[in-house]
């Protein structure tokens, strides 16, 4: 027999919802998109002829909450800037569905929370987009150190780096502070920080930060360019990481330890990965086979539905990453290390 599906409504289509999560739906063995929540009716009317999805499954931001009475529905995948992400997970749970929102979370610690405590009224499953937790490379690395490979984990960097251009329709809510929260440090800097965690499988006790914007470059009238931090860990273990928009096509991670380091370069793009270790006896590149990490981590929120079982990435996730953000830029205000 075939498995469940549980079905999927897509919150949000741009260019990330368009060019990755819909033809990820192929791939998946317990999830399939029934449903479109668009603000565009063309594009998704579109979207649906091209996808089999019928038309009186499309919805508008006005008539969103009108979703609770379509039994299709199982879970909400919540794809809109980062402002918005609490209001439509918090709608989606009153409408009794489970949510899966995109990352950072939200802008907030308390719109965090607010997201949490929604859907646990509801009795539904609230996950945070995390697709490097469920992406066989960034497995691998954590399997790797956690094993001791390169031996005792002393020291981490992290950096990740995209240009800004807030003339592409996908950037230009990312120069709007009041949709984004922030600047590549609610945007890319997510992943260097939520990468330290789960590659040392500790949380940070202290954190020191330092910001610069050009403050010749009108993009960044409103939101950061870089961010640079260093967290520390109750082990002793240190990273230092860095988010960007001034630089292009940066996603690494490198970890070093008492018997060699371990290095994924690029660590969290879409498609392709190189992962390599330095030991004594020399370089070793490190064999993974690539999969479709958004199918992976949408069908793990329906697996765990279906069978009731504890999420990997929760809302709780979420919650601690945004906690800590809101550290670094209160670290870097201040000019000196914050306890967290």
């Amino acid at each position: 027999m075939a498995e469940k599906k549980l079905g999927w409504a897509l919150v949000g289509l741009g260019k990330f919802a368009t060019q990755q999560l819909i033809p990820a739906f192929p791939n998946c063995k317990k999830s399939k998109l029934v449903a479109l929540v668009s603000g565009s009716p063309e594009k998704a009317q579109q979207i649906a002829a091209e996808n089999d999805i019928h038309p009186e499954n499309i919805y508008d931001y006005q008539n969103f909450d009108r979703i609770k009475d379509n039994p299709a529905v199982d879970v909400i995948y919540i794809v809109l800037p980062n402002s918005m992400h609490a209001e439509y997970t918090i709608r989606a749970a009153q409408a009794g569905k489970h949510v899966m929102s995109e990352k950072p979370m939200a802008t907030s610690v308390a719109d965090c929370q607010k997201m949490i405590d929604a859907c646990q009224k509801a009795n539904k499953k609230l996950m945070i987009a995390y697709r490097a937790q469920y992406e066989p490379f960034n497995l691998k690395s954590m399997e790797l150190i956690k094993s001791g490979q390169i031996g005792k984990l002393r020291f981490l960097t992290s950096d990740h780096g995209r240009m800004l251009d807030p003339e592409q329709p996908e950037d230009k809510w990312r120069a709007n502070k009041e949709l984004a929260g922030g600047g590549s440090l609610m945007d890319i800097g997510v992943y260097s920080l939520n990468a330290m965690r789960y590659l040392t499988g500790e949380e940070p006790v202290e954190i020191s930060a330092m910001i610069h914007s050009d403050p010749n470059d009108a993009r960044f009238k409103e939101v950061e360019e870089t961010v640079a931090f260093t967290l520390r860990f109750p082990s002793g273990v240190l990273a230092n990481c860095s988010s960007s928009y001034g630089y292009e096509g940066v996603k690494r991670f490198q970890a070093f330890g008492s018997k060699g380091s371990l290095i994924l370069d690029p660590a969290t793009d879409y498609y392709e990965h190189n992962l390599e270790l330095k030991l004594e006896d020399g370089k070793h590149e490190v064999k993974v086979q690539e999969e479709n990490h958004f199918a992976a981590e949408m069908d793990h929120l329906s697996e765990c539905i279906l069978e009731n079982k504890t999420l990997k990435t929760p809302g709780e996730e979420g919650l601690r990453d945004v906690k800590y953000m809101m550290a670094i830029y209160e670290a870097a205000k201040q000019g000196k290390p914050v306890k967290v």
